[in-house]
């Protein structure tokens, strides 16, 4: 059953599509919705029940309970304290990549920042051959390294989960620039390490920006040392002139304005970055040691990004939106439901290949009564670990007023 909802805020249509106030057939959008938009990642349907629907209205982004009115899309703030929150809502399954310009920022460019022009990457520590990175080799030497998924470990419910983008990448390997340098032991762990000096004193973080890893972890993930973004050079708040990847990991990991890579021994102490994402990243406590440290991967997880309401043979119905990421596999199943006394189904329209970047879905759905529903994705195979989906974490509200 729905409960009553508190909130007063009016249906926003947020889709560019929507802004006109143009009614679309059902038809001719879903054409290009599911026949051709979604055939990376959806199983065609047998029969669609929208096809013969008008689409009335979008409950976007903002039409979820509980959530902040924070700006989407927007940079603000700066330095430490700077945040671009990506709008969800918008993103359509045949242009999976976020813009640049629409792209999360965690921490926007320090004022101090030295010129690019002149950048080098130290590499050094116990290595056969410490060598100066010049930027302009790095870009010489970039390669494409594909799509792939960025999220922040401190991506929550207030910001719309806007701290996620996917973006396509080119660099230069970490592997082939470790392999140059030759590590004197094969047990010796890489400290990635970035420009942390701030001109303002931050609000909400401490400076510091460094992780260390095995060889292992970073060969496994395929790690990069990253020069463009989307097929144009590296903005500053995006980590220019040089940022580390590491697909399938969090984004604090994800170093930006590297500037130094040494190599240490094993039994190194972790750095203030690891621990203040200790919990964030699944740690048991605050381990001292950056052995100690479990790989900071994104789970399995996923999330509506919006709810939209048809007229179909004049009854109101609702299809979820929504996009599933993170992980080592991909899951068989995905299971939702509208309110905890729900038991979990099916979500009707998913089919994942992959887990980087984000795999799109659809559920159509029929309330029963007006109200505030809770949507929550669950995954049930044992193998697959998703504590943070088990959690309720990704859990969006909306309220419909009509049925």
């Amino acid at each position: 059953m729905a409960h009553a909802s508190p909130t007063k805020n009016k249906t926003m249509l947020t889709r560019r599509s929507l802004l006109k106030g143009t009614l679309f057939s059902g038809s001719a959008l879903f054409a290009d919705f599911a026949g051709i938009a979604w055939t990376s990642s959806l199983r065609p349907r047998q029969k669609d029940p929208f096809a013969n629907g008008k689409l009335l209205g979008l409950l976007g982004t903002l039409d979820f309970v509980n959530e902040s009115p924070v700006p989407l899309s927007i940079p603000q703030g700066s330095e430490l304290d700077g945040r671009l929150y990506s709008d969800l809502s918008t993103l359509e399954p045949q242009d999976p990549i976020t813009p640049t310009g629409k792209f999360y920022i965690r921490t926007r460019a320090s004022q101090l920042l030295p010129d690019p022009a002149s950048w080098q990457v130290k590499l050094g520590g116990i290595v056969d051959r410490p060598m100066n990175l010049g930027i302009e080799s790095l870009r010489k030497a970039a390669k494409p390294m594909g799509a792939h998924l960025m999220e922040c470990a401190g991506n929550v419910r207030l910001a719309h989960f806007g701290l996620l983008s996917v973006g396509d990448w080119a660099g230069v390997p970490l592997a082939e620039i470790l392999d140059k340098a030759k590590a004197k032991s094969p047990a010796a762990r890489v400290l990635v390490s970035g420009f942390d000096q701030y001109a303002e004193v931050s609000r909400t973080s401490v400076p510091g920006a460094s992780w260390v890893f095995s060889r292992e972890q970073l060969d496994k993930a395929g790690a990069f040392l990253a020069t463009e973004l989307n097929g144009q050079p590296l903005t500053k708040d995006h980590g220019a002139p040089v940022r580390l990847v590491v697909p399938g990991w969090y984004g604090c990991a994800c170093i930006k304005w590297v500037n130094e890579i040494t190599l240490v021994g094993e039994v190194v102490e972790s750095t203030s970055q690891m621990r203040e994402y200790a919990a964030r990243t699944q740690q048991k406590g605050v381990p001292l040691l950056a052995k100690d440290f479990q790989p900071a991967v994104i789970e399995q997880a996923a999330t509506p990004i919006r709810i939209e309401k048809w007229n179909v043979a004049g009854k109101i119905k609702y299809r979820v939106v929504g996009i599933a990421w993170g992980g080592s596999q991909p899951v068989k199943m995905l299971q939702i439901r509208f309110n905890p006394e729900e038991n979990y189904v099916p979500v009707d329209n998913f089919h994942q290949v992959t887990n980087d970047p984000w795999t799109f879905w659809t559920h159509d759905w029929s309330p029963n009564t007006p109200g505030t529903y809770a949507i929550r994705l669950s995954v049930k195979e044992p193998a697959v670990q998703a504590r943070r989906l088990d959690s309720g974490y990704y859990v969006r509200s909306v309220e419909i007023t009509e049925i």
